[in-house]
C-alpha cells in the first residue's frame, strides 16, 4: 500500500502526516484543537500555536503519523532517553524510544521514535497498524501474565524490532512493557511478542502462528 504522506507548513514548523498511520488516538485533537481539527480544510493549521507548544503536541502521537521538521532552527524530536512498549487494550503495541524496525534478514526497515505495531494480524501495512484491529474486532487484554522478558548483554540504549517472516516480533535491547494502565510492568532486553492475534498468553508469542498458518512478511 502507498504511503499517503500529506504536508502542512507554517512559518515556522511543517507537520508531516502520515494517514495510513493515523489510526485516529485523537490526542492531536484533544491537545492542540486550534490547530487539529478534522472539521476543517486544511484540518491542520501549524500556525495557530506557538512551534514549541506544537511541536510538543505532535511528540504525543503515539502512532508517529504525525511529524514535524522546524523551520525556524529549533530543535528536532529526538528519541525518548528509554525504550517502551505499552500494550493498548484490544489494540496495537505502541512503542516509543530509540527504535530500530528490520526486516527477518536484519535489512533496516525504519528509524523510529514512536510507532504503533500491529498484533491483530489485520493490518494491511504490516508491520505498522492501520487500525484493522476496530474493524476485526480484535480482543486482547493490555495485561501482562506470565512474564517472558529475557536478557541479553547490550552497550547499545536502541531498541531493535526484528520483524520474523511468518511469525513474531522480536525485540533486542533495552526495553519496558507495561500495560495500559501502568500497573502491569515487566522489563528485559529479549522477548518475542505476538503480531498475529492467536496467542494465547498475548502480548508474548506462543507460537500460535504456525498453528493458524499466519502469512506476514
Amino acid at each position: 500500500m502507498a504511503e499517503k504522506i500529506h504536508r502542512y507548513e507554517g512559518k515556522a514548523l511543517e507537520v508531516t502526516w502520515n494517514q495510513n498511520r493515523c489510526i485516529h488516538m485523537g490526542e492531536c485533537v484533544r491537545r492542540l484543537p486550534e490547530v487539529f481539527d478534522p472539521e476543517k480544510r486544511p484540518w491542520i493549521t501549524p500556525d495557530e500555536a506557538a512551534a514549541d507548544e506544537l511541536a510538543e503536541v505532535v511528540r504525543c502521537c503515539p502512532t508517529g503519523a504525525l511529524q514535524y521538521r522546524r523551520l525556524d532552527g529549533g530543535a528536532e524530536e529526538t528519541a525518548p532517553e528509554e525504550n517502551e512498549v505499552v500494550i493498548d487494550p484490544d489494540g496495537p503495541l505502541l512503542v516509543q524510544g530509540d527504535v530500530e524496525l528490520l526486516t527477518n534478514d536484519r535489512k533496516p526497515i525504519a528509524k523510529e521514535t514512536r510507532v504503533a505495531l500491529c498484533r491483530c494480524g489485520q493490518s494491511q501495512i504490516k508491520p505498522y497498524c492501520d487500525g484493522a484491529h476496530s474493524k476485526a474486532g480484535f480482543e486482547a487484554a493490555s495485561t501482562i501474565p506470565d512474564p517472558k522478558v529475557g536478557e541479553r548483554e547490550t552497550d547499545s540504549p536502541c531498541l531493535r524490532v526484528v520483524v520474523a517472516s511468518d511469525g513474531p516480533l522480536l525485540l533486542e535491547g533495552p526495553v519496558e512493557l507495561r500495560d495500559g494502565v501502568g500497573s502491569d510492568r515487566c522489563a528485559g532486553s529479549r522477548t518475542a511478542l505476538c503480531r498475529c492475534g492467536a496467542s494465547s498468553n498475548k502480548p508474548f508469542c506462543d507460537g500460535s502462528h504456525k498453528a493458524v498458518g499466519f502469512s506476514a512478511p
